[in-house]
């Protein structure tokens, strides 16, 4: 067999291995969407088989991508499909033109039977006919691209490796589409690394090589030699990493305040409960007479978080959509923007189980109070008839998925509790004696 039975979507064998930099709330999450997508493979392998000449026009129609070398037992995926490389397995045929997100994750030479390394993918915008050659190379464990008149060199081999060749799965292309409608190809081109892969554990170096004692002492850092004395001592002598150089994804980096230059005190308080200011901000830097392409981001983002195991996709999917939820103003301003806005949460929420953020949730309770701020602007009168009706159909969805409730007041709104110093009421009974007996003082 060229593949060994569709398996999980995101997160691998041991996601709470994977993440150790990520909080514990996150491996619950994947845990829980492997659950959810093995239900999803299911289905998929009892589908009924394609027309053999439909599949025919496909093999020549569609785009191929071959991969020579990937080790047997490793994961593959393309979209939202994966599977066991089997030893036969050269890669996908009859792929539909368009965005793709292709992942892997390599099989351990050592630990438990199985257990797969960390997720790395790429996307990839592939043409109709288009022929994309990935070669495995051992030595840094990643696939390396072949240039492309290689590639083409493959096109009259394409028969012989039918065989070897595994079908694109187009059962789940209608809600890949729904992932990814927004992302260009010069979107993708923009938010990928420079250097192609997307990995869940990006290589990372020292800012500073401190390899010998005076390094060291020239930032008053203490001798590895000598005896750790606490904590924070310890955590001093680790050396400080930065992300290799073309390794980042290039999100759009989001406004350090939220309020215009010399603001008042009225007006920071303003743009800091009403996002639009900043929202327009990273707009106008990022996407300049566009705010459509903004959508993009939001797309590309969640698809790393979801199936590349990227937190930092997490974490800007998150603070993307926390300005879009609290920018009043600027959705009066951009209804159609805010149409699509609803069209892209529903689907993406679509995709996983509805105890999906559960424990997201009950740390900050993030999404529900973020999404109740735009529910009580969105579903207010000044808002444009068709977009109310849209936010309210989509308010009466997530209520009936997932059991949100949306009607109690956002956290974020509720009253401030300050713990006062002790003998406060003996402080305020004096005062409150001394001003009674000041006026007994003053004539009627």
């Amino acid at each position: 067999m060229w593949l060994r039975g569709l398996r999980l979507t995101a997160g691998t064998t041991c996601a709470r291995n994977q993440f150790p930099h990520v909080p514990h709330v996150l491996g619950k999450i994947f845990a829980a969407h492997r659950k959810y997508r093995r239900r999803d493979a299911d289905m998929a392998s009892s589908s009924t088989e394609m027309d053999p000449d439909l599949a025919r026009q496909l093999f020549f129609e569609g785009a191929t991508i071959v991969i020579f070398g990937l080790p047997e037992g490793s994961e593959f995926g393309i979209d939202s499909n994966s599977w066991q490389v089997g030893p036969r397995f050269k890669g996908v045929k009859m792929v539909p033109p368009g965005i793709h997100f292709i992942h892997y994750s390599v099989k351990r030479l050592v630990g438990a039977s199985g257990e797969t390394g960390p997720r790395s993918g790429m996307f990839l915008y592939l043409e109709q006919k288009e022929i994309c050659l990935f070669r495995w190379d051992s030595k840094e464990e990643e696939m390396v691209a072949a240039f492309q008149e290689e590639a083409e060199n493959l096109r009259e081999q394409l028969t012989s490796l039918d065989r070897s060749l595994g079908p694109y799965p187009y059962e789940s292309l209608r809600s890949w589409v729904s992932l990814t409608n927004h992302i260009s190809k010069e979107a993708m081109l923009r938010l990928q690394p420079a250097c192609g892969t997307i990995c869940s554990f990006p290589e990372v170096l020292p800012m500073e090589e401190m390899t010998h004692t005076a390094d060291r002492a020239k930032h008053n850092l203490p001798r590895y030699d000598t005896v750790c004395q606490n904590y924070k001592e310890g955590m001093s002598r680790l050396p400080q990493m930065k992300q290799k150089e073309g390794t980042e994804i290039r999100f759009s980096q989001l406004p350090e305040k939220m309020y215009p230059k010399n603001a008042s005190a009225a007006e920071i308080t303003q743009h800091s409960m009403d996002l639009s200011y900043a929202l327009g901000q990273l707009l106008e830097i990022n996407y300049p007479g566009n705010p459509l392409a903004f959508l993009a981001e939001l797309q590309f983002s969640f698809v790393c978080f979801l199936l590349g195991n990227v937190y930092e996709g997490f974490e800007q999917w998150k603070n993307l959509l926390n300005l879009l939820c609290r920018a009043e103003t600027f959705s009066l301003q951009h209804p159609d923007l805010y149409s699509e806005v609803i069209s892209v949460l529903y689907h993406q929420l679509a995709q996983v189980p509805t105890d999906f953020f559960i424990d997201i949730v009950s740390q900050n309770n993030f999404l529900t109070s973020t999404l109740q701020v735009l529910f009580s602007f969105l579903c207010s009168a000044p808002t444009n008839k068709d977009l109310r009706k849209k936010a309210l159909r989509f308010r009466t969805h997530l209520t009936k998925r997932f059991q949100w409730d949306f009607e109690e007041d956002p956290q974020d709104c509720a009253p401030l509790v300050v713990q006062l110093p002790e003998g406060w009421e003996k402080a305020i009974n004096t005062d409150q004696s001394a001003h009674i007996e000041s006026n007994a003082e003053i004539p009627s």
